[in-house]
């Protein structure tokens, strides 16, 4: 017999292998003849459920007969979904006359028979062909879902192996399936699904041509897709798994719901429908698992793309810890969601509360005063900034201190900062008390406080973020061993590669312009005075950048490239913004000023807003206000509507701002590292209409953010566990100096602990103040260094260490307090003068071409936190005025050097500052002489050289051709990154 592998015999596997998973209620094939096109719905289905469950009021209401009775009660059914939505129709019933009508019934809990009686009557049924339309009786769609008689979900299939892609299914939902059609109308159904044998695609409300459809898709190789099936069809995990009866009562029960979005012009709710992403369904339910298994105590990192939706993963997760149990008790007596913030702290409450069906189980601790009550009344689950944490440990009681509790942080990367951690567990532990009992002394007291550092044995932590750094995957991640070395991972990772490839965001670094900037200076003094030449450039840039005749040009750049290439050509459907990223206040109101002037005086139909912190100058408050003419907590709904179309920020709006009408960013200011990932991926969020989005970079280069944002393109993994060696190699620096003694920590620590008065503990820390000024200038650049590293290793590893010890934290709180008292070396500024000893002669900018930043197409590790490095006071090269000025104006005055102004660099900054970084060198450059450390940082440049020879053939031929450029360049390097001193 011939198999047809057509679109048909897709519709026929699905439908097969339905009915065949069995489970309860089980599914069965319907018949496309009792759809009711008038109403929308299975009549025969329907009625059949009634008269199962609801037996009197089945008959009262006669549905089968379709009589008047019948007639009044599917007109209010019918008004009832379209007021409220299918899903609230199935979760809450309908009221009609004297009747309440369930319509589904919902899981059962464990033990309750009759619950279980009720949802295995609930009736899942699979229609093919569904006739759905009154004015085109013709029309029919493959396939549809109902629940009860109500329909949940609508297919269009296609085949791959026809010449018919998921695209066409998706097309077909677009052109020909009328969103006036009943069926189709929002809230009737769930998800639209559009299906082939490759992939999957879901939308949530149809729009015709807007109907916006969205991947669900297992992903592949850390990217989109879906991988090879060795059992059947690539994308029957659909039916299989996600479809199966117990799945899709989940789904219904837990995740699918609609969230009612008020315009702040009109005052006006609309409703949004959602529902779950593949891989935000996939994290939920493996974390849930994972928690039944095993209880209260577990570290969970999830490492989710900024976009991929985190605000509705942490939702649907919190409001299901609450229920969730592990050998027959809940897990967990309390969910705190800890976000760093504010705009999701209220953000995630909304939304945790829309799933909630009792309004006080969830919290908003909007004050530290909230929290402290919220917690100690046993709150279900309490939404905060982890902030407030610290404010409240001395004040708590302990009645909650033996509760179990979830707690779920959101930015894991900055929400566990060591104060802000500790003051968390501090609140939550058992040992968390600050004041001595009457049975412990001061020692037992300590040991005490060391406890209550450490995560909470009694709570599970569950860490959201999309650029986990060392500390975060040592504290939350996976260990794993490879070869001897414990490593850590991610739980669970939704890459940044598979949300740009799956377009819920967009890549940033695909349309990125290098600005460059080229000026001359003249000397306008007679002398020809010395100065420090690395401080002497430093200044000398800020100077030029600083400039009212450069911010101008720049300006003008940046709004005659939004007018051309943005404004111009109607990016996301004429609605597109941008923000310009400054490097201070005073540089975002210079552009701000000088913006608002060019536009003004070019006519341009649009304005822009500036967005600072309030500031004083000259005794005055300056605040957004006087420029904006509205409050600052206008900012982000006004930057939606004309006239207002750019925005320009300094260091607000970075991070935690979600704006999908972002499509060009203007960054004047020194990105790297996270930063740099966070600030850029505000373009990155996706709408209907977004399709490319630009980046033009007037203080960056290529090779930095590349740097910046590859750690984190597919999942981050930790190298190696952090050695706490180090911190007995730290605490042995510390004490071999000699500034601390022993006798003086042990006291300070006793009295501390005792609570003693200010004048009997600051001695001690002056004491040991004044001896440290007494020393060489290298002798405290290497102390403080030191004690900054202490405190801050410690104040990690005290939290994930198995084991505790007295000295180090008896080191670790003097040093705290030690610390601030210590002043800076003082150190002569070698570069003091010389702003006043130049002059601008000529500035001008010039893009480069567009390029498109490609990424390493594999997993980053990263590194653990460093030990204690070699430093020292740096000797200032002195050079005369005359030759800073010509060497500056050499290195950016010459507008022909463009490959040369990259070479230049990568030479001075980016080289060295690998090389720097190279674990080898820095252990050779802290515990050998001169001659040895040198020989070490040529091993160093070479392997950093070889890194760059894909990009950078030209200089890897010259480092490996030239024996002088070799030689000048192995001595340049080293003078950059040795500090030790002789």
């Amino acid at each position: 017999m011939v198999t047809y592998l057509n679109e048909a015999s897709l519709e026929s596997l699905i439908v097969e292998q339905l009915v065949g998973l069995g489970g309860t209620p089980a599914w069965h094939e319907g018949d496309p003849k009792t759809f009711d096109v008038a109403f929308g719905l299975d009549r025969g289905e329907l009625t059949a459920f009634l008269e199962a469950t609801q037996p009197e009021t089945a008959e009262l209401l006669d549905i089968g007969s379709g009589g008047p009775a019948a007639q009044k009660f599917l007109a209010r059914l019918e008004g009832e979904i379209t007021k409220r939505g299918i899903v609230d129709v199935l979760r809450r019933g309908v009221d009609h006359l004297q009747h309440h009508v369930d319509l589904y019934y919902p899981a059962p809990s464990h033990g309750n028979a009759r619950a279980a009686e009720q949802h295995a009557a609930n009736r899942l049924q699979i229609t093919r062909q569904v006739h759905y339309s009154v004015h085109s009786p013709g029309n029919s769609i493959d396939l549809v879902a109902f629940l009860n008689g109500l329909p949940i979900i609508t297919f269009e299939l296609k085949n791959l192996i026809t010449g018919q892609s998921v695209e066409d299914a998706i097309a077909q939902y677009k052109a020909h399936r009328d969103p006036s059609e009943l069926l189709f109308r929002p809230g009737r159904a769930i998800v639209h699904l559009a299906v082939d044998d490759r992939s999957v695609r879901f939308c949530t409300e149809l729009k015709g041509s807007a109907s916006w459809f969205l991947p669900f898709d297992l992903g592949h190789d850390d990217g989109a897709g879906n991988p090879p099936n060795p059992r059947g069809v690539a994308t029957d995990y659909l039916w299989r798994r996600v479809l199966a009866p117990q799945s899709l009562t989940d789904i219904i029960e837990h995740y699918a719901h609609v969230v009612s979005v008020e315009n702040k012009k009109t005052r006006k709710r609309s409703r949004l429908p959602v529902f779950p992403r593949y891989h935000q369904l996939d994290v939920v339910r493996a974390l849930l698992a994972d928690v039944r298994a095993h209880g209260a105590g577990g570290r969970y990192l999830v490492q989710h793309s900024a976009g991929s939706g985190k605000s509705n993963s942490i939702a649907w997760l919190t409001h299901q810890l609450i229920g969730v149990e592990h050998n027959g008790t809940a897990a967990f007596d309390t969910i705190v969601v800890v976000t760093d913030r504010v705009i999701l702290d209220r953000q995630i409450h909304d939304t945790i509360k829309g799933f909630t069906q009792i309004a006080s189980t969830v919290v908003h601790a909007d004050s530290s005063a909230d929290l402290r009550t919220a917690i100690e009344a046993g709150k279900k689950i309490i939404v905060t900034t982890a902030q407030k944490f610290p404010y409240i440990v001395a004040g708590l009681g302990t009645r909650h201190r033996e509760r179990t509790y979830g707690i779920v942080v959101d930015e894991a990367h900055s929400s566990q900062g060591g104060s802000v951690s500790a003051a968390l567990a501090a609140s939550l532990s058992a040992h968390g008390v600050a004041a001595a009992r009457e049975d412990e002394d001061a020692e037992d007291l300590l040991v005490r406080l060391m406890a209550a550092k450490k995560l909470l044995p009694n709570a599970s932590y569950f860490a959201f973020t999309a650029t986990p750094k060392n500390k975060t995957l040592e504290t939350f991640g996976v260990p794993y061993v490879v070869d001897g070395v414990t490593k850590r991972r991610p739980f669970h990772s939704y890459t940044m590669k598979q949300a740009i490839q799956e377009g819920f965001i967009l890549d940033v670094l695909a349309n990125y312009v290098a600005v460059d900037a080229y000026y001359k200076l003249v000397k306008v003094v007679e002398d020809d005075p010395e100065f420090d030449a690395r401080r002497a450039n430093k200044k000398l840039r800020a100077f030029v950048e600083g400039q009212r005749e450069a911010i101008r040009q720049k300006a003008e750049v940046m709004a005659d490239h939004f007018h051309e290439q943005v404004w111009a050509k109607k990016k996301i459907g004429g609605k597109a913004r941008a923000m310009i990223v400054t490097s201070s206040i005073d540089r975002a109101i210079a552009y701000y000023e000088e913006l608002s002037a060019y536009l003004k005086e070019n006519h341009r139909p649009y304005q822009a807003i500036v967005a600072f912190s309030d500031i004083e100058r000259d005794g005055a408050k300056i605040t957004e206000v006087q420029y904006n003419g509205f409050p600052s907590a206008e900012i982000p709904d006004r930057i939606q509507d004309d006239p207002y179309r750019i925005l320009v920020v300094a260091d607000k709006f970075q991070t935690g701002y979600d704006e999908p009408l972002l499509h060009t960013m203007y960054v004047d200011k020194v990105l790297s590292g996270v930063r740099a990932v966070q600030t850029l991926s505000r373009l990155n969020r996706a709408h209907p209409q977004k399709n490319d989005v630009c980046v033009l970079d007037f203080a960056g280069d290529a090779a930095a953010i590349r740097t910046a944002f590859e750690p984190y393109y597919r999942t981050t993994l930790l190298a190696e566990e952090t050695d706490p060696n180090r911190l007995h190699d730290l605490a042995a620096l510390i004490m071999d100096s000699a500034i601390v003694v022993s006798d003086i920590i042990d006291d300070f620590v006793a009295l501390y602990l005792a609570e003693a008065r200010r004048d009997q503990l600051d001695p001690l820390l002056d004491a040991c103040a004044a001896e440290y000024i007494e020393r060489e200038i290298d002798d405290q650049i290497r102390f403080k260094s030191a004690a900054k590293s202490f405190v801050r290793a410690y104040g990690f590893l005290s939290a994930i260490l198995p084991y505790s010890n007295v000295a180090w934290e008896k080191l670790a709180i003097f040093l705290g307090f030690l610390i601030p008292k210590l002043p800076t070396p003082p150190e002569v500024d070698f570069a003091a003068g010389i702003i006043e000893s130049i002059d601008l002669d000529s500035f001008r900018v010039e893009k480069t071409q567009a390029m498109s930043i490609a990424l390493a197409d594999e997993d980053a590790e990263v590194q653990p936190v460093p030990g204690a490095g070699a430093v020292g006071h740096r000797d200032p090269a002195l050079e005369r005025l005359s030759e800073i000025v010509k060497s500056f104006n050499a290195l950016f005055g010459n507008i022909d050097w463009q490959d040369a102004e990259r070479i230049r660099h990568r030479i001075t900054e980016e080289v060295p500052a690998k090389v720097a970084e190279d674990p080898t060198y820095q252990t050779a450059a802290a515990n050998n002489d001169k001659a040895n450390a040198k020989i070490a940082m040529v091993d160093a440049l070479g392997r950093v050289m070889l890194s760059l020879v894909r990009d950078e053939t030209q200089l890897f031929k010259e480092y490996s051709d030239n024996a002088d450029f070799k030689k000048w360049l192995e001595d340049a390097v080293f003078r950059a990154t040795y500090k030790k001193s002789a």
